[in-house]
């Protein structure tokens, strides 16, 4: 497997939370490998990138001629989509184009689908949200096109709690969530262990050994999430549990409503025992080093949860 043609990342430009292709892209072009970004519009946030010396090309992963360019030329690429409405349409078109390119290996950004030792490890009857589903099948659809697909399948990040909570700790020092009366366990990994995976896996000179790469990092309860915190920053947070409309009327304000109907659906998931994910090696065994933690990532992001000075 050949490194001397560029590396096709989308989502290069980086979204509001886990930004996976910003920094897969960041760390490819630090170690001077060639680096084409896909981004759906060019921005200030491309200019880093391009600074480092990436090809920066804009598109529509649901535009059959803008993927086809983007792969022209290409091998390897990582691909991901945002949680919104079109994820299987971006994944057939890019699996078809990726075929008729003729990639020798995709890594697929996909969702925790249980263990290979559970019974239903990427089964379709038990996927914890339609969004869940999909990224079950779109997995099949890369698999079926003979790209060499690999599929990172990861829990929530680490970076979605703290987009969850951030502005009611900021005011109340409170996480208002509908995880349930606080026993409910939530499965876990940081965006950034999932980017150093996929850059590991994407610069190899060898084709990965596995088809799928489950990620959990850590499988804490609700209380343990809020302790962990509490400890982080400094001082006590509260949890107040509330219920699925009260977090959604809210969440409207802020997330498409593909990603309302999603996350709701999840924290039912959660709140009735569905998470039995199993906290895996995959972090150390890929990229040698061990996973950031929970604390770790809380102690790093402590500026975000302090108060505004009045």
């Amino acid at each position: 497997m050949s490194l001397s043609q560029p590396i096709l990342v989308t989502g290069a430009a980086g979204g509001a939370q886990g930004s996976t292709g910003r920094v897969i892209a960041r760390m490819l072009l630090d170690q001077g490998l060639p680096v084409r970004a896909f981004v759906h519009k060019v921005d200030s946030r491309c200019d880093e990138l391009r600074a480092k010396g990436a090809e920066i090309l804009a598109g529509d992963l649901l535009d059959p001629a803008a993927v086809q360019s983007a792969l022209h030329g290409v091998k390897r690429a990582y691909f991901t989509y945002p949680v919104a409405e079109g994820l299987l349409e971006a994944s057939t078109i890019f699996a078809a184009s990726a075929r008729d390119a003729g990639l020798e290996l995709i890594v697929n950004n996909s969702q925790f689908q249980s263990t290979p030792e559970a019974e239903d490890f990427r089964g379709l009857r038990h996927a914890a949200s339609f969004r869940n589903l999909q990224h079950r099948l779109a997995d099949r659809i890369f698999d079926w096109a003979q790209v060499g697909a690999v599929h990172l399948q990861a829990p929530p990040y680490y970076e979605n709690v703290r987009a969850l909570v951030t502005r009611s700790v900021v005011a109340q020092d409170t996480a208002f969530l509908p995880w349930g009366e606080g026993a409910a366990v939530i499965p876990l990994a940081g965006a950034e262990d999932v980017a150093r995976v996929a850059t590991a896996l994407l610069t190899s000179t060898t084709h990965p050994t596995e088809t799928v790469y489950p990620i959990v990092t850590e499988t804490p309860t609700v209380h343990q999430i809020i302790a962990t915190l509490s400890r982080a920053i400094g001082r006590p947070v509260r949890y107040v549990p509330i219920t699925d409309e009260q977090w959604a009327q809210g969440a409207r304000e802020r997330i498409n409503a593909h990603a309302v109907d999603h996350l709701s659906h999840l924290w039912q998931y959660f709140r009735n025992g569905g998470a039995r994910d199993t906290i895996t090696d995959t972090i150390r065994n890929v990229t040698g080093r061990p996973p950031q933690t929970l604390e770790e990532f809380f102690r790093l992001n402590v500026e975000a949860f302090r108060p505004a000075a009045s």
